[in-house]
């Protein structure tokens, strides 16, 4: 059981946590033919905007009903009209996911109200779906924001009731915000291998892939459909993976009486292992060949990179169900938590964690735990390289944003695959670091024993 401890500091030095529209922003980009907006300031949307396109590398079609100083006091409805006719008129979009912020949080406008009159004023509006999701920046952080939108699209667009269960092989997938595109690859593949067919909400494995389109489009390049999210009611079963998805995959139960099962992690082996017996249930088939030899194929990888991961000193750094992901797959190969330094602590997985102490703060506090505890890797977003190079020791960057490597988005660390690719991954840094620890030992007695002539 790991202690929470809150950092109370004048400021954040070295920011971890990203802001919960932006999470919201994103998981409304898993929506076929979406734009998201942000209700507030212009620069609440170019903060989410310039991290986004810098992560993925892609267009990213992201607006703002840009409020300033007057409309701050007397209310942004008329701002918020503006910006849904001219998304409209001009983009043509199927969905429009609002997201709040703080500036209009603090206010306390009325929201829902507001839509409803705009709707009712609106006929043009009449065919796209609008959600919305209350999302403001001082209350939690990336995942937070991924998952109130999830709920808020469930909310708004799922046929209530129980449906009749005609599309038995419909499996719904509700991943967290930690997962990439190749990750969803990764469960895609494997739900379709025991011929059930997946319905992923919100799949950023169609729209921020790295695809290119055959024509320039203003929207979202891809994702789940309107119409496939209104019938989630149809499927068999739910799989929400990572805890803070725990809340959506709940209230689409309430709603269409579904039955749902909450994986906390799919890095590793037993937590794949829970996934594939899940799907031997609900399919009636047993695990082909293929996923049989990658288990067999990970299991020698585990094997492998015990050897560079036993006993070693590991800082992490990252949100609750990425960190709950991360610890335990590297304290099952024998490694350490020496550090961890969570976003937020909205999350119940952060008690459960395998280390003594998880500390809420930024990435200046996980400098600060991993040169105390002598720490001999860390595992964070790219903005954590200035204090691995201060440290002297490698960083394995996990997480959002990683704006200094290409192909983020195909990187992949669930399943049997992608654990193993992880593990490979996590040993060739440590390797790496001891030959460059060997070398310059090396260096240092070649200058020694020709300071003395030999």
């Amino acid at each position: 059981m790991a202690t929470i401890v809150s950092k109370k500091k004048a400021c954040v030095v070295n920011p971890l946590k990203a802001s919960s529209p932006l999470g919201a922003a994103l998981a409304y980009l898993g929506v076929e033919g979406s734009v998201p907006l942000l209700h507030g300031a212009q620069g609440c949307t170019s903060f989410a905007l310039v991290l986004s396109v810098r992560h993925f590398r892609e267009s990213i079609p992201m607006q703002t009903t840009a409020m300033n100083e007057v409309t701050a006091i007397l209310g942004g409805g008329e701002n918020l009209e503006e910006a849904l006719t001219v998304i409209q008129s001009r983009m043509k979009p199927k969905f429009i996911g609002v997201a709040s912020t703080s500036l209009t949080e603090t206010k306390a406008e009325d929201f829902r109200g507001n839509l409803k009159e705009i709707r009712a004023r609106r006929s043009e509006l009449d065919k796209t779906a609008v959600v919305f999701a209350s999302t403001p920046d001082f209350e939690g952080a990336l995942e937070d924001g991924w998952a109130r939108a999830t709920a808020a699209i469930i909310e708004s667009l799922v046929q209530p009731g129980p449906a009749a269960r005609t599309a038995s092989s419909r499996v719904n997938v509700l991943p967290g915000v930690h997962l990439t595109a190749g990750d969803l690859d990764e469960v895609r593949e494997t739900i379709e291998a025991f011929g059930l067919t997946p319905v992923i909400l919100p799949d950023l494995s169609q729209s921020l892939d790295g695809h290119v389109p055959d024509a320039w489009i203003g929207t979202s390049l891809g994702g789940t459909s309107v119409g496939a999210i209104g019938a989630m009611g149809e499927a068999t079963h739910t799989i929400a993976i990572g805890e803070h998805m725990r809340a959506p995959a709940e209230l689409l139960h309430e709603r269409t009486q579904v039955p749902f099962t909450v994986f906390e992690t799919l890095s590793g082996l037993e937590p794949t292992d829970r996934l594939v017996s899940l799907l031997i249930r609900l399919s009636g088939r047993q695990a082909p060949m293929s996923l049989r030899r990658r288990r067999s194929q990970l299991v020698d990888a585990m094997l492998d990179g015990h050897f560079s991961l036993s006993g070693r000193r590991v800082a992490i750094a990252a949100d609750p169900d990425l960190l709950t992901a991360l610890a335990h797959l590297v304290t099952g190969l024998g490694a350490e938590v020496v550090a961890a330094v969570s976003s937020t602590d909205r999350s119940p997985a952060l008690a459960r964690l395998p280390c003594s102490e998880v500390i809420v703060g930024d990435l200046g506090d996980l400098e600060e735990a991993a040169k105390e505890a002598n720490a001999e890797l860390l595992i964070t977003n790219c903005h954590g390289q200035p204090a691995a190079a201060r440290l002297g020791i490698p960083l394995v960057r996990a997480g959002f944003p990683i704006v200094d490597r290409v192909g983020t988005s195909h990187r992949t660390s669930v399943g049997y695959r992608g654990t193993r690719s992880l593990i490979f991954e996590l040993a060739n840094e440590f390797l790496s670091a001891d030959d460059d620890h060997s070398s310059h030992s090396s260096e240092v007695r070649d200058v020694h024993a020709t300071a003395h002539g030999v």
